[in-house]
């Protein structure tokens, strides 16, 4: 399986188009040295509905198509491929979790597209066949058992058959956290679970800011929280299926990544002020859009989540246009206090995790500084407001409530900055955070 990982030169493309519930074979990506090209099938070509995989990266016209600028694939095929978590499931299938580091390198991206999960994030999937598609099964399994294979992922020990064709199914998905794919007939949700090297309860920590963002307004993922085993899993509802009455839709998604031309090594270039202002040009609903974005940093900071990378956003694609789908993996991350920085710059190379730098880019986001700061006051006053309830319902410990207020909520660092001009909100700020850590 090891040397099969590393020769193959070729896969194919399949993509649901817009409200179809079987996929058609779109092209054919190549490796070619390090670089991997992309051609679409004629019949594809000569179907009247068909739509490019995302217009800036691959148009829909005959003929080789390279990566763009420095990139080895189109970021918008890379989005389709597993990230940390997917590929150390694939990894301990393919040369076992303790493989040394050349046979991992083996593994070339065209081998994690083949070896992942079929029911992936967005409305791609990969195949060795133009010809007939065959997905890969899932298997259904308890969440005690998810667990279980998760946990040996972890510790590196083999799966057992049942347990793998399990947990793949999940390996498409991107993050670094265990983590699979559930179907319930008329569901289809994201399960997210505690890992045994969490210090703290992380899974309820995301719970509690996902339902905090929803509270501020912003469109923001249905999360809910249930216990397996003794642990914490986080279900999150997934917004690129549609239920239909012949089967299941999928919804054409790119990564914020793809839309800004980078990939992963180019990430730490990643701009919330460049993506405002492809908002602007090539979305649906610009200004809403933008809005509604600028409520995500603000509360990405007010919260204390500092992995807002680019690949943690996302948009539909329709062929045409993009629309922002709702905010997902809003996750704290643990913290100590003092200065901290976001993932994505947020006003030219500034990336301070500030109420500061959101009011300096707030022009970037069509609003005035009044309309910006009316955004984070109701944002303080919901976190505050909502605080208490949402923490029971998480069923919270006190010594976690006590770790997250006014550590990763409303850490002190978020107003650090703001001058005399911005007195009212800091004593806004102050009294809020008084009520959480009271």
């Amino acid at each position: 399986m090891t040397s099969k990982g590393g020769q193959i030169k070729e896969a194919f493309v399949w993509i649901w188009l817009p409200g179809e519930t079987e996929p058609h074979v779109a092209g054919r990506i190549e490796r070619v040295g390090e670089r991997y090209v992309f051609n679409y099938g004629a019949s594809y070509l000569e179907r009247e509905n068909a739509i490019p995989i995302y217009e800036p990266e691959l148009p829909l016209r005959r003929g080789r198509i390279e990566p763009i600028a420095d990139l080895k694939m189109a970021s918008c095929i890379r989005d389709g491929s597993p990230d940390a978590w997917g590929r150390r499931v694939i990894i301990n299938r393919l040369v076992g979790a303790k493989a040394a580091e050349a046979k991992v390198r083996d593994i070339t991206e065209l081998a994690y597209l083949l070896e992942s999960g079929s029911d992936r994030i967005g409305a791609l999937d990969f195949q060795e066949s133009a010809t007939e598609y065959v997905p890969r099964l899932k298997s259904e399994a308890s969440y005690e058992e998810l667990l279980e294979a998760a946990e040996r992922i972890e510790k590196g020990v083999p799966l057992t058959p049942a347990l793998d064709q399990a947990l793949n199914h999940g390996t498409s998905i991107g993050g670094a956290r265990p983590k699979a794919l559930i179907d319930r007939g008329d569901r289809k949700l994201i399960a997210k679970f505690s890992s045994s090297t969490d210090l703290y309860s992380v899974v309820k920590a995301e719970f509690i800011a996902m339902r905090l963002a929803a509270a501020c307004g912003l469109n923001v993922a249905p999360v809910s929280l249930i216990g397996a085993a003794g642990k914490d899993v986080l279900l999150i509802e997934r917004f690129d299926r549609i239920k239909t009455n012949s089967g299941w839709q999928r919804k054409a998604m790119v990564s914020a990544l793809t839309m800004l031309g980078l990939d992963e090594m180019m990430a730490r270039y990643a701009s919330y002020e460049v993506l405002a202002e492809i908002i602007r040009h090539h979305f649906t609903n610009p200004k809403e859009t933008l809005r509604d974005l600028y409520g995500r940093i603000c509360f990405n900071i007010l919260c204390g989540n500092t992995d807002d990378h680019a690949r943690n956003h996302a948009a539909f694609w329709d062929g045409k246009m993009l629309t922002m789908t709702p905010a997902y993996d809003i996750c704290p991350q643990g913290r100590a206090g003092g200065e901290a920085t976001q993932a994505m710059l947020i006003k030219g190379d500034n990336r301070l995790s500030g109420l500061s730098t959101c009011l300096a880019a707030a022009g970037d986001f069509l609003l005035t500084a009044d309309e910006a700061i009316e955004i984070i006051k109701g944002q303080i006053s919901t976190i505050a407001g909502e605080w208490d309830a949402i923490c029971e319902i998480a069923g919270l410990s006190p010594t976690d409530k006590s770790l997250f207020a006014g550590r990763q909520f409303l850490n002190p660092y978020c107003v650090e900055g703001l001058g005399n001009d911005h007195v009212e909100l800091i004593q806004h700020f102050e009294r809020a955070r008084t009520h959480l850590t009271a």
